[in-house]
């Protein structure tokens, strides 16, 4: 009997706990299974940036459902049609770049999640379980409740739409994004300016005020590069410091 995927960080949250990930902007399907030997929850796919393929995908989310991880990916656009084949792959969290206003977060909500919470398309992929046991009517509303949807507010005008984005139903997060903040302030490559952490402070404090919650605050990520880099300059720099001592 199969039994249906759980979402550790939705698991967690409802326990009042963090959950910890490692985003992913390339493919390796070695990374996330050492991911999950390594104590990690879940495992994000930046494929709005990074070359992820769908057929990749497919072999990514397997190897994080037997890993213990659960996959999350940021997708490169909201349309239907986009986040269905990252679901339809196993993926289990979707995040949104650019949600400027009430109708990007609704069209955002609306199309990671089944009737009638959502207008999600029912496909026999991997994620679905090929169309047998369990898909079928439990295994929608299960999946309704395990999907976690982040909306990211990385440009300047969605101060002025707030409101319309926190009524949207089905948006359980909120992410930042310093570098389009900048850009979106006219400020390229400054995303440590004053007026983008002014805006970032903003945000969040208007965030918390809605009673909603950031993705950092429950779901810290680590950046798979960050860790490789920053792992094999403290063994270099370990090493070389021992060189020529006696």
């Amino acid at each position: 009997m199969v039994t249906q995927r759980t979402n550790n960080v939705v698991e967690k949250m409802n326990k009042g706990e963090k959950a910890y990930g490692m985003n992913m902007i390339f493919p390796s399907t070695t990374i996330v299974e050492l991911a999950g030997r390594a104590g990690f929850d879940f495992v994000t796919f930046d494929s709005e940036h990074g070359p992820f393929t769908i057929d990749i995908l497919d072999d990514l989310c397997r190897i994080a459902d037997m890993a213990g991880l659960t996959p999350f990916a940021r997708v490169p656009n909201i349309e239907d049609s986009t986040i269905l084949r990252f679901l339809d792959r196993g993926i289990m969290g979707i995040t949104g770049p650019h949600i400027v206003d009430g109708a990007r977060a609704e069209q955002l909500a609306a199309a990671a999640r089944y009737v009638p919470r959502g207008r999600r398309s029912f496909g026999s992929g991997r994620g679905a379980y090929f169309g047998g046991p369990p898909s079928g009517e439990n295994y929608m509303n299960h999946m309704n409740d395990h999907i976690l949807v982040t909306a990211q507010l990385e440009d300047v005008q969605v101060l002025d739409n707030l409101d319309d984005i926190f009524s949207v139903d089905g948006i359980d997060l909120y992410a930042s994004g310093a570098q389009d903040i900048a850009q979106s302030m006219g400020l390229p490559g400054q995303p440590t300016h004053p007026d983008v952490l002014a805006f970032e402070k903003e945000v969040r404090k208007q965030v918390e005020a809605a009673g909603k919650k950031m993705a950092d605050e429950v779901m810290p990520s680590a950046r798979a590069v960050s860790i490789f880099l920053e792992g094999s300059k403290a063994y270099l720099d370990a090493q070389r410091g021992n060189r020529y001592s006696v």
